[in-house]
């Protein structure tokens, strides 16, 4: 089984604290995931974020309806969290999101996920012509809009005291 790893790295306003429970928000997943792989969460609302966690979401991907079932492996507040794929399109999806903090009061954020589609030879030719490109183009368009999106909710929050 081949293993791909994707890093990224972005620096956003914000301290670890207050940029943290953006991501620690799995409802905010849809709206920084691009809109044409539908993706929804059908995990009932509010959820309640821990180690633990089971979070079950709804995509299409290439038009293919998936259902899709992660688990929170590790979850340190303003620091990381760690979601491995239980159920769903990868024979292996383990993403990490680290918040580090930078002068200024910005935070560095890096996400490192390790996936593998298996099936050989076959998964890697899959990987080589769009797998690798499309796990890409998730993270191009999560870069472009959560800049704003993240402003907005720190904002919400700092107006409504939750800051």
């Amino acid at each position: 089984m081949t293993v791909h790893t994707l890093s990224r790295q972005q620096e956003v306003e914000g301290s670890p604290e207050e940029v943290f429970p953006f991501f620690g928000d799995a409802t905010n997943l849809e709206a920084i995931t691009p809109p044409l792989l539908a993706f929804q969460v059908t995990t009932p609302r509010p959820i309640a974020m821990h180690a633990g966690t089971l979070i079950e979401y709804r995509l299409k991907i290439h038009r293919i309806p998936i259902r899709w079932r992660t688990l929170i492996e590790q979850w340190q507040p303003s620091e990381r969290f760690v979601d491995t794929q239980i159920k769903g399109p990868y024979k292996l999806w383990h993403h990490t999101h680290s918040f580090e903090p930078l002068p200024g009061g910005r935070t560095l954020m890096t996400d490192v996920v390790r996936y593998s589609i298996g099936y050989g030879l076959v998964g890697d030719l899959a990987h080589s012509l769009f797998v690798g490109r499309d796990v890409a183009s998730i993270f191009d368009y999560r870069a472009e809009v959560i800049a704003p999106l993240l402003a907005a909710d720190i904002e919400r929050r700092a107006a409504s005291g939750n800051a």
